[in-house]
């Protein structure tokens, strides 16, 4: 696993639960507003990543019965080859996991679900289908991103879809096309956009001045869906 780091201590990655959260390194996408601009742009392994692993499997095991699952996340974690088997064994020490992903790698999805080596999935959202490639800076399979949903909505594990919300790039129309989209799942949450650390700053030229209701988005999204969460 290419590792950057781990958080030893978290209350907000896995809902409900005491976890820490692992960061993997690389992604597929180019989203402009992504905060963890460290990890997307990081495609060589990082200097003592094997360490970084063998820290963060010690640590679990030390803390057996005080913490109650992992979140991993990144970067996009399904690039990763061997995730599947870094789930299981985190599984074998007895902790729940919950994969962050971007819905590229559905055949990563199924795999895990298949084998139960994942409790939880949370997928992003980037936007309407048809904003997806300029939205992301990237050419998108949309029947990939399409299977994921899918595959997630029909799982028997907890799950959430999410959007990060940002002015200059969402309008409330391309929320109406993913409430239509979504329409019947479980959960699905808005994240609040905040611009300190992002991929691109040449972004905050385009959201500067520029607002977007987040409870009217709510309004928009719950004709479609039940649970609908603002997340700051």
């Amino acid at each position: 696993m290419n590792i950057a780091s781990f958080q030893k201590f978290t209350l907000v990655d896995y809902p409900g639960k005491i976890a820490t959260t692992v960061f993997t390194v690389g992604c597929n996408f180019r989203c402009p507003f992504c905060h963890n601009p460290e990890l997307v742009v990081g495609a060589q392994i990082i200097s003592g990543g094997s360490k970084i692993e063998k820290e963060f499997f010690d640590f679990l095991k030390k803390r057996v019965g005080k913490l109650e699952a992992v979140c991993i996340t990144g970067g996009e974690p399904t690039l990763q080859p061997d995730i599947i088997e870094f789930m299981k064994k985190i599984k074998e020490i007895g902790y729940l996991v919950k994969l962050d992903t971007n819905g590229t790698r559905p055949d990563v999805i199924r795999k895990s679900l298949k084998e139960k080596s994942v409790d939880y999935v949370a997928m992003d959202i980037k936007n309407s289908p048809k904003n997806y490639n300029k939205t992301v800076n990237a050419n998108v399979d949309m029947d990939r991103i399409r299977l994921s949903v899918d595959l997630i909505r029909n799982s028997e594990i907890e799950y959430e879809f999410r959007t990060t919300v940002v002015p200059g790039i969402h309008t409330y129309k391309d929320f109406e096309e993913i409430a239509k989209w979504l329409s019947g799942v479980k959960k699905y949450s808005l994240q609040v956009y905040r611009d300190f650390k992002i991929l691109n700053p040449k972004l905050k030229e385009r959201t500067i001045g520029k607002t977007l209701n987040l409870n009217k988005i709510k309004k928009i999204i719950s004709k479609k869906i039940n649970e609908v969460a603002i997340k700051g």
